[in-house]
């Protein structure tokens, strides 16, 4: 009969240490190249309004406003995000759902900053490029972001209870300030 112990199963998700390393990878390359190059790519399948000799117009040059908000807010959530490294279990799920819920920086005003943020870029870019591609491609993920809010919604209540209907009552879905 054999006598050797069964190896013990790894707890699921990676350790923190590379959830840490890998976090601004995804925040500094993944995320403008979804967000900043789609759009710049189908900005090439469509007539570009505004733009003559191959440059935006002055009111092109508008969507620089809701591309720099768009900008700030993600570097905000990024930094308030990895200065939250504490509370981080020692192994980080993989499968999307939240090890934690955060409700301070950006999340104190919106229960979907990175949505708002993303958007922002996606409007912004469709001005200065003057594109209905990238505009049809905004309301798209407009869409697609309002679906994907609520089945989160969802999941963090069944995750976090009592502590995120409080959070859901005082912080609107999209953007406002908080009620007390």
């Amino acid at each position: 009969m054999d006598t050797k112990k069964s190896p013990q199963p790894r707890p699921a998700g990676i350790p923190r240490w590379l959830a840490l390393a890998l976090a601004p990878v995804v925040w500094l390359v993944a995320i403008p190249a979804v967000h900043a190059g789609i759009p710049w790519a189908l900005s090439h399948l469509g007539p570009r309004y505004g733009w003559a000799d191959g440059g935006p117009s002055v009111w092109n040059l508008l969507g620089y406003v809701p591309v720099a908000a768009g900008a700030i807010l993600l570097v905000w959530i990024m930094i308030f995000e990895l200065s939250q490294n504490r509370n981080l279990p020692e192994r980080v799920p993989i499968d999307w759902s939240p090890a934690f819920l955060m409700t301070g920086g950006p999340y104190a005003f919106s229960r979907n900053p990175m949505y708002i943020g993303e958007l922002a870029l996606w409007l912004g870019l469709a001005i200065l490029y003057g594109s209905p591609v990238i505009l049809a491609g905004f309301v798209v993920w407009v869409l697609a972001m309002q679906r994907l809010a609520v089945r989160e919604e969802l999941g963090l209540e069944a995750a976090f209870g009592d502590l995120y209907r409080q959070y859901k009552t005082r912080v609107p879905r999209w953007i406002g300030l908080p009620r007390r």
